[in-house]
């Protein structure tokens, strides 16, 4: 895995609405369909970002009669994917009987709790904050984006003006004020007092857009957007961000240098809560970190407060020098920074705070721009650290539009306080689920595409953790991920091929972990083989083939992640799948036997260095796990028949006899001892063995 630098050129920006579709589609539908073009395209808003409209005459179930309702997207959720189920439904009739409730500026925080009471047929989907946006309007279709063109315009000093010179009139201007029920009436009173006016744009913030239908709507929303790219384009008058102040690194020291570091960056800020990272380094992100304007561009923040919720009040900038990459300098330096940009938070919120303010936050950075590198975020989950990054990239864009015509103005401090910390995001925060018991935890899989490894990662996944897989085979390795893409999403996952008896692969194996998630947590050691053989036709060969995969390859990745683990500082937990052989001899199998009985005690060594670090290390011992297993698909259920007289087919029914349950041992049986080694649960738990073959009395550990 490396560094990947973008260098194509987006597509031009042109309508995709398909009429022969579109004519096939309720109303309703028609809303969803206009949403889901507008909301995969990351020029016309951000991930999650933004939202739609439309004012539709349907049945009231409850009287029969005929009622104007607002469709409008709910609270949350992303326009590229929402479906029919994310829209509010709200009676117009009613919303437009509220503003006999509205008391004024100061009190429009309790206008939210109106909005339930204006529900259109029972639907659960919360209304959002702005509704009020979408449902004064008096237009039917209503599109209210972020695209990054746009917002530079708005977030120029002279944004007024030059929405009058570049949109000819077409569009209205107000200047900035954070969503709410007072926006709502302001947008309504230009709206009304301009009738030919297509849209309107937010100072510092975005764009609404409407039309009679929602074709109309839609192409008017992309019309206005070509409109300002190009004329962004043709009027750029000086080099972005300043010019170039140094040259970036080129890509392979670019992911070296992100890989040792994340892994340091990433131990310093989760100390009271695990992160995960996420890596930048494309086109438009070295440009502005190797930007002469760097330092006083990051220092202003962002302008849209759909960035800035996202990303902090401003980017931490490493001090870094590409043109002499100083490793150790940049870490010796990195403590005394991160103290000096937590004060400066904890600063900005003593300014800013209200008698009735939340209590301060992580004082932690979320966006670390490196000099000749990259960006680099932290969130408390993997796709939330890049979607971090995607909004930062969405500031950076900005922030080349708007100083590239004019100047740049960021979003003033108070306002940037209040929409953090304002109460109704308070209580939205309250409301999300508790996380589950291995979230921000990175994990390591060996030998991840068989049966167990698969059930191993399975079982981590639904907890919460992000999941690196590692094995020799590639295409098993393939059919594995897709399997899990079923449990977690793309940002849960990733897969290197790797033999881990190669010095020079484990340690890849480990930047990849490195540089995709930020670090190594979890390592369940399960890679392996089975052979068996009399020891008078045991051959050298399949003697090293067993210490090799079965003890050095455990070696090699368990030192790697070890020297991780320990950089972090954050403890860490390594679980060895061995074997029920390790412990008790088997006739026909010493190269076996004794390589499993080498890597039990290899984690009790480790398990005695690794407790000053808080690194645990544990051991889960199966027998017999036949069912899902790529071993038992292979030589070894055919000399293990042979070997104990019967026939292959009969080696599960002889297996589940032989053991004082009675039982099979599945993959989901090791999945579950790993998980509670691996977890809080077994906290207190280092140099242990857990036996999971139903019952061997010879197993017994003593």
């Amino acid at each position: 895995m490396t560094a990947t630098m973008d260098t194509k050129s987006p597509a031009p920006m042109a309508s995709l609405w398909d009429d022969a579709h579109a004519a096939t589609l309720s109303e309703p539908e028609l809303l969803l369909y206009r949403s889901n073009l507008l909301g995969s395209d990351m020029r016309i808003t951000n991930f999650g970002g933004g939202n739609t409209s439309a004012k539709i005459t349907m049945t009231d179930p409850l009287t029969g009669t005929e009622a104007e309702v607002l469709w409008v997207k709910g609270s949350g959720g992303d326009l590229g994917s929402i479906k029919l189920d994310g829209f509010s439904t709200l009676y117009m009739d009613k919303l437009n009987a509220l503003k006999g409730r509205y008391r004024g500026l100061a009190l429009e925080d309790e206008m939210v709790a109106y909005l339930p009471h204006c529900t259109f047929n029972l639907n659960p989907r919360a209304a959002s904050i702005d509704t009020p946006l979408h449902a004064y309007i008096a237009r039917k279709h209503v599109d209210h984006m972020h695209p990054d063109a746009v917002i530079a315009i708005a977030a120029c000093a002279n944004s007024k003006a030059l929405t009058q010179k570049i949109f000819e009139g077409e569009l209205g201007w107000l200047p900035w004020q954070r969503p709410g029920y007072d926006l709502g009436l302001k947008l309504e009173a230009v709206s009304q007092a301009q009738p030919n006016l297509k849209g309107i744009i937010l100072e510092g913030h975005g764009l609404f857009t409407w039309g009679d239908t929602a074709k109309s709507c839609y192409e008017v929303t992309l019309a206005i957007i070509k409109r300002a790219e190009d004329w962004l384009a043709a009027n750029t008058r000086q080099p972005a961000f300043g010019g170039a102040k140094v040259a970036p690194l080129p890509l392979e020291e670019r992911a070296a240098l992100a890989q040792r570091l994340m892994p340091l960056l990433r131990g310093k800020i989760s100390q009271d809560e695990y992160k995960l990272g996420h890596f930048d380094d494309s086109a438009n992100v070295l440009d502005f970190v190797c930007s002469n304007d760097l330092l006083p561009l990051a220092a202003l923040g962002t302008s849209c407060p759909d960035h800035f919720l996202r990303t902090k009040i401003r980017p931490f900038v490493i001090d870094f020098d590409p043109t002499n990459p100083d490793f150790d300098k940049l870490v010796a330096g990195l403590d005394d920074a991160l103290a000096a940009y937590r004060a400066d938070y904890i600063a900005y919120y003593t300014r800013c705070k209200h008698d009735n303010s939340p209590a301060v936050r992580d004082a932690n950075p979320i966006i670390y721009l490196i000099p000749g590198v990259g960006m680099l975020s932290f969130a408390k989950d993997k796709a939330t650290a890049r979607i971090a990054g995607e909004f930062y990239v969405n500031a950076i864009n900005v922030m080349r539009g708007a100083n590239g015509v004019d100047t740049y103005v960021g979003l003033p401090e108070q306002e940037a306080f209040d929409i953090e910390y304002w109460l109704l995001e308070e209580a939205k925060l309250q409301r999300m689920p508790k996380p589950k018991s291995l979230a921000g935890r990175i994990a390591l899989v060996t030998g991840g595409a068989g049966g167990i490894g698969q059930a191993v990662a399975r079982q981590l996944l639904q907890e919460g953790a992000c999941v690196m897989l590692t094995d020799i085979d590639g295409g098993a390795l393939e059919e594995a991920e897709q399997n899990l893409l079923k449990v977690a999403g793309r940002d849960n996952i990733a897969t290197v091929r790797a033999n881990i008896t190669a010095e020079h692969e484990v340690e890849a194996i480990l930047n990849a972990a490195a540089l995709r998630f930020g670090g190594v947590d979890l390592l369940v050691s399960n890679a392996g083989i089975a052979s068996s053989a009399p020891v008078e036709d045991t051959t050298l060969e399949m003697w090293e083939r067993n210490q090799s995969i079965l003890v050095t390859g455990y070696f090699l990745v368990s030192r790697a992640a070890f020297r991780i683990m320990k950089q972090q500082q954050l403890g860490g937990s390594m679980v060895y799948v061995a074997s029920k052989n390790g412990l008790v001899a088997s006739g026909g199998a010493s190269a076996y036997c004794t390589a499993k009985a080498a890597e039990i005690h290899l984690a009790r060594c480790l398990a005695l260095e690794g407790a000053p670090h808080g690194i645990r290390v544990n051991v889960v011992n199966p027998d017999a796990v036949i069912r899902g297993s790529r071993i038992w698909d292979g030589k070894w259920k055919e000399e293990r028949a042979a070997s104990n007289k019967i026939g292959s087919d009969d080696i599960e029914e002889f297996y589940r006899q032989r053991s004082m349950l009675k039982r099979s041992v599945l993959p989901e049986d090791i999945a579950e001892a790993v998980y509670f080694l691996s977890s809080e649960k077994a906290a207190k738990s280092t140099g242990n063995i857990i036996n999971v073959d139903a019952g061997n009395a010879a197993a017994f550990t003593r």
